[in-house]
């Protein structure tokens, strides 16, 4: 119920950041540098440049008369039948100049009926009242309306060039297709008039896909990829007037210094001129590509059903399964988002890649913290069996399996008991009795740590422990006769503090014995025990019972392996009880060049 829940909150947070596109620029970054695939131009529009060549032999383009202009128009219609479908202009001819000139240009565009001029809105913000009669912010209220002069605005058909960029980054990703005036007066953009003036010329109806008066759409062309040229070149007849006819032919300006550049998505390392700009428009709304952005509120409930799958399915997956999963999701979306901007459709492509790697990386952090917690758990639990860097090399090596069986080892194993432990009970107070086993318990159990075995269990007041098990530990017979001298040594030790405390005397008896073991998990599947069986476990648990106070007993397998380190005293065979022959047995006296740190042993006070 908790996950479900959870899964349902992720998914209304999911809804809303899709809905709402809350990468915005950064998705239309990206949606312009994987989805656009520019670089198939239509040969029908060709670019006559306005650059600085052109301008180096005709001087500086604001001081030109309308004749240069004229001259083109003549060098390009060569008669009515081989002429351009369509000359655009995309330069602002707004105030007369040379009478002779501009009346020698308006002529010539009239007779040839063939020529867009292009115009400009000044907008401004104002308050304007809407439809329902409430006052509103209007940031497109037209303030001035810059028109070619009189006598070309006759002669010539006319588009606005304004630019339509976006808010967040300045890109032009949209178009203007026309612009409804206060008056009701509708009026084409100039890309939408050439196009539809096109269209006319061969036979066909104009096709604008947008009612709304702007158009989001598709490049076709990077810088400089549509066939351009110089228009000196066309002037002074290096280019041949054919080449242009029945084209549309762009006329705009091509030089820095004129200041009609502007960022598009194609080709985000430079800007395109304004002319380019339009020559992708009018490929736009020749060959359809347009751009329906697809309702925010799909892009949500998208985003909202991914989320909530993943967030349930996710739970029982996994780290390489969740990552294929999740970085399928991420993948196949966006490869969805590419067909369907193929098909002309944009929408939020970010969003639901960004939450299945978002949920992929919980998922992960999240096995990662669970495997954490449970290798913690289990260190823990062997910590109270085995010595610290025995835990460590299973952390390391993370190979140990907890499951039932055993296996063959050659171990040392230990046991130790309290001497006269019932009688010291009954004498005692139960809160004494616990303190004096808790005490010799810490001490052996810190003696055994120190030299590597595993404590195996305590049993009432013996404790039994393990050498070369689980894992194979070096000299581990002598490290089993060092935790018995140790434990021998802290006994004497802490027998004094017994006596000053309780006024009672505490022996330990010792036995250790070597030999092959059965060791493994020991039980049923819900309840284990690591623990050592055997003759040889049994052999070492008889020599304790047999050890005074104060001694270690060791078997004489064990004398054998250790007898060049330790001083001994021969005790002699002796029979164990359910054995039927009897075991040569040493007491050990001492360890060669060794010094006990059990010294520092010093019980708690209470």
């Amino acid at each position: 119920m908790k996950k479900c829940l959870i899964s349902i909150v992720c998914g209304i947070i999911a809804f809303v950041l899709g809905a709402k596109g809350v990468f915005g620029s950064v998705d239309k970054m990206f949606e312009d540098y994987v989805y656009h695939n520019p670089g198939n131009v239509n040969a029908k529009i060709k670019i006559i440049k306005i650059d600085d060549r052109t301008m180096n032999k005709l001087g500086d383009f604001s001081k030109w008369n309308r004749d240069v202009y004229a001259d083109l128009v003549e060098t390009l219609c060569v008669s009515k039948e081989v002429k351009p479908a369509v000359i655009g202009f995309d330069v602002l001819f707004s105030s007369e100049k040379e009478k002779k000139s501009d009346k020698r240009f308006a002529n010539l565009c009239g007779k040839y009926n063939n020529v867009v001029t292009g115009f400009s809105y000044v907008f401004t913000k104002d308050i304007v009242t809407d439809s329902n009669g409430n006052l509103v912010s209007n940031a497109m209220t037209v303030q001035e309306k810059v028109m070619p002069y009189k006598k070309l605005a006759k002669t010539t058909e006319q588009g606005f060039v304004n630019a339509l960029m976006d808010n967040d980054d300045s890109v032009i990703r949209s178009s203007f297709i026309h612009f409804d005036e206060e008056d009701g007066t509708r009026t084409n953009s100039f890309s939408a008039k050439i196009y539809e003036k096109y269209m006319k010329q061969q036979g066909k109806k104009a096709k604008f896909p947008h009612k709304d008066g702007v158009m989001s759409f598709k490049y076709s062309g990077t810088v400089s990829d549509y066939e351009n040229v110089s228009l000196c070149d066309v002037l002074d007849g290096t280019i041949p007037s054919e080449a242009f006819d029945d084209c549309i032919v762009l006329v705009g300006a091509y030089a820095a210094g004129m200041m009609d550049a502007y960022f598009v998505p194609v080709d985000r390392g430079q800007q395109m001129y304004g002319v380019e700009i339009h020559a992708n428009v009018i490929q736009a709304l020749m060959e359809g590509k347009t751009l329906d952005s697809i309702p925010s509120w799909i892009n949500g409930l998208i985003a909202a059903l991914v989320t909530i799958l993943l967030i349930i399915v996710c739970e029982k997956l996994s780290v390489l399964k969740i990552v294929i999963l999740c970085l399928g999701v991420a993948l196949g979306k966006i490869g969805i988002g590419a067909l369907l901007f193929k098909e002309g459709y944009s929408w939020n492509n970010l969003v639901t890649p960004v939450l299945a790697i978002v949920i992929a990386i919980y998922y992960i952090a999240l096995h990662y913290y669970r495997a954490r917690a449970a290798k913690q758990s289990i260190e823990k639990a062997f910590s109270k069996y085995v010595a610290p860097q025995v835990v460590s090399e299973i952390a390391k090596s993370g190979t140990y399996e907890l499951k039932l069986g055993g296996e063959n080892r050659d171990v040392a194993v230990l046991f130790v008991d309290i001497r006269g432990f019932t009688p010291l009970s009954e004498s005692l107070e139960p809160e004494q009795v616990v303190d004096i086993l808790n005490s010799y318990l810490e001490l052996t159990t810190s003696c055994i740590f120190r030299h590597g075995g595993t404590l195996d269990k305590f049993i009432g007041d013996a404790t039994m422990a393990v050498f070369n098990a689980p894992f194979d530990t070096e000299d581990y017979v002598y490290r089993a006769v060092l935790a018995a001298w140790d434990i021998v040594q802290g006994g004497n030790k802490i027998e004094k503090q017994f006596v000053e405390r309780y006024g009672k005397h505490v022996g330990f008896g010792v036995g250790v014995n070597c030999g092959p073991a059965v060791v493994g998990n020991i039980g049923c599947d819900f309840r284990m025990d690591y623990t050592a069986i055997g003759d040889t476990v049994n052999t070492s648990a008889r020599l304790e019972a047999n050890a005074p106070r104060g001694t270690v007993y060791i078997s004489d397998t064990v004398y054998e392996q250790v007898k060049d380190r330790i001083t001994v005293e021969e005790v002699g065979e002796i029979p164990l009880k359910g054995k039927s022959k009897g075991v040569f047995v040493y007491s050990i006296t001492g360890v060669n060049n060794y010094t006990s740190p059990v010294d520092t042993f010093k019980m708690e006070d209470k």
